[in-house]
């Protein structure tokens, strides 16, 4: 398997500009208290946005990482709040894993019934996904939409539906602290977020390529 596999960059200098990022990085962070597997999805978020807050900000469930590198390695689902999203993650990577994402926020049948009961697209897509059967086993990724959030939660603990894993990081100023302070009390689903009102698609797209490219290299070694 090439080089570029673990890597967006398919030049020799763009592989050397994203090396030399990532050693910037770990040179101005120093110490940390993450894992190494940790650090890895950390350091991409910090790379991603240039900001250093996300040394701290970031947080996992014990099982998060692991969790994910199997949900990739066995080719899950991702499905993702808004079209950014999916958009963002690189298609080969996805494609050497089978994964395949979604986004329902734009159809026209969630859109007319969040119309109707006065709710969010966001969370009549959830709704729409979960009716398709892909939030079982899936890997719930959300970057601009605290009520897409809150609506997975709300059918993880009526439902019984389980991920496997959430990736947790809207971005704003009303509800988006609060649904990854929800999100940090679940004990039977991982999930990682972004504490407070900081989060995004780019963040999400990051911390996703970085568990890529973890499962990447645990297949390539076997």
């Amino acid at each position: 398997m090439s080089h570029n596999i673990q890597t967006e960059q398919l030049t020799q200098a763009g592989q050397q500009i994203e090396h030399d990022s990532f050693a910037i990085v770990d040179h101005e962070v120093g110490s940390h208290g993450y894992s190494d597997g940790q650090w890895q999805v950390v350091r991409r978020m910090i790379h991603a946005t240039a900001d250093f807050e996300f040394n701290g900000l970031t947080e996992f469930s014990d099982d998060a990482v692991a969790a994910g590198i199997q949900a990739i390695l066995g080719g899950a689902q991702i499905i993702a709040d808004v079209e950014m999203i999916c958009v963002g993650l690189s298609k080969p990577r996805l494609a050497h894993f089978g994964i395949e994402t979604h986004q329902f926020i734009a159809d026209e049948d969630v859109i007319a019934a969040a119309k109707q009961i006065n709710s969010t697209r966001a969370v009549q897509a959830m709704r729409k996904a979960q009716r398709l059967g892909l939030l079982d086993g899936g890997i719930v990724a959300v970057g601009n939409a605290p009520t897409a959030l809150l609506e997975v939660l709300r059918m993880i603990k009526e439902d019984g539906i389980k991920p496997a894993l959430i990736v947790g990081m809207p971005v704003g100023f009303v509800s988006a602290a609060e649904s990854k302070d929800l999100l940090a009390e679940l004990h039977d689903v991982p999930w990682i977020i972004t504490r407070g009102r900081k989060g995004g698609s780019t963040l999400v797209v990051a911390a996703i390529h970085a568990l890529l490219s973890l499962a990447e290299t645990r297949q390539k070694n076997g």
